[in-house]
């Protein structure tokens, strides 16, 4: 999975987003600022279609209607706008046309500046864009690539807000939890995924370990030009994807990890081989 999978593009020609202070909206004004809050924003260089080549199939979603904007148009956002909804659904459901046996997590977890009738004009983009490829509600376990194939589904949607209850192919939020650690410091952030691989749920959800690093305010003070790549994500990967290698999957095992730029290590290629000692259990077995 990818972290912020949409922010390979910020607008920093527009206003920044209903989910910043309204301190940094008044900075903002000032477009060095927005160029700035861009440098931190962006958590991934590839696209989508970039993403899914290279073998991402979890994406975290955020989203906001533009505030004063005529019209219900819905679009990413971290910081800064991003592209609109419906341009990255087209893109993805564009990959899954040509590889129908490809499966993708569409994890819509934070909304902004969007009343109920944005969520149904979003939802019903979902479900123009990839109609019966739509995966509903179902136990987890039930969930396989074989069951998926054999319904010819290829999508399954989570949609943290209590609107999910009126559509059968939006997944609750409590079913893939993504706990966040919220720090800066690489020791920090293994323990805490140590401790919550730990935690998680033995049977009935999907489980995201968020294997990123967040900066602070004064960690973007201090580095203000240098960007968050430069300042955590360079010098931490190594680490991280260390921590990765040495993972199992399976029951209380790693489910869906999740990156910053997740081309610069071999990251996707290093989780995806997790799965090889899964193949091994079931050898074994028998």
């Amino acid at each position: 999975g990818s972290h912020d999978s949409f922010s390979y593009w910020v607008d920093d020609k527009s206003p920044v987003g209903p989910d910043q202070a309204k301190a940094i909206k008044r900075l903002a004004r000032i477009s060095l600022v927005r160029k700035i809050i861009k440098k931190w924003s962006v958590t991934q260089n590839l696209t989508f279609k970039e993403q899914l080549e290279g073998g991402i199939r979890y994406f975290d979603l955020r989203v906001s209607s533009k505030p004063g904007e005529i019209g219900q148009e819905i679009y990413f956002i971290h910081g800064l706008f991003g592209i609109k909804v419906w341009d990255g659904l087209k893109e993805m459901n564009s990959f899954l046309e040509q590889h129908p046996k490809e499966v993708i997590f569409l994890d819509f977890n934070h909304f902004y500046a969007m009343d109920d009738s944005h969520h149904h004009f979003l939802i019903n983009r979902i479900l123009s864009a990839f109609e019966s490829k739509l995966c509903c509600v179902e136990c987890v376990e039930y969930v396989t690539l074989l069951y998926m194939w054999e319904k010819k589904h290829q999508v399954l949607i989570f949609y943290h807000h209590p609107l999910y209850q009126e559509y059968p192919f939006l997944w609750p939020g409590n079913k893939i939890p993504a706990p966040w650690a919220n720090t800066t410091n690489v020791h920090k952030l293994l323990q805490f995924l140590e401790t919550t691989l730990g935690e998680r749920s033995r049977y009935g959800t999907f489980h995201v370990s968020q294997a990123i690093l967040t900066p602070r305010v004064k960690t973007i003070a201090r580095h203000l030009v240098s960007g968050l790549k430069n300042t955590l994500v360079h010098r931490n990967l190594p680490m991280i994807l260390n921590w990765v290698k040495e993972q199992k999957p399976g029951v209380m095992g790693v489910n869906i990890i999740t990156s910053d730029f997740v081309e610069l290590v071999d990251f996707a290629a290093t989780v995806i081989a997790l799965n090889d000692l899964l193949l091994e259990e079931d050898e074994s077995a028998t």
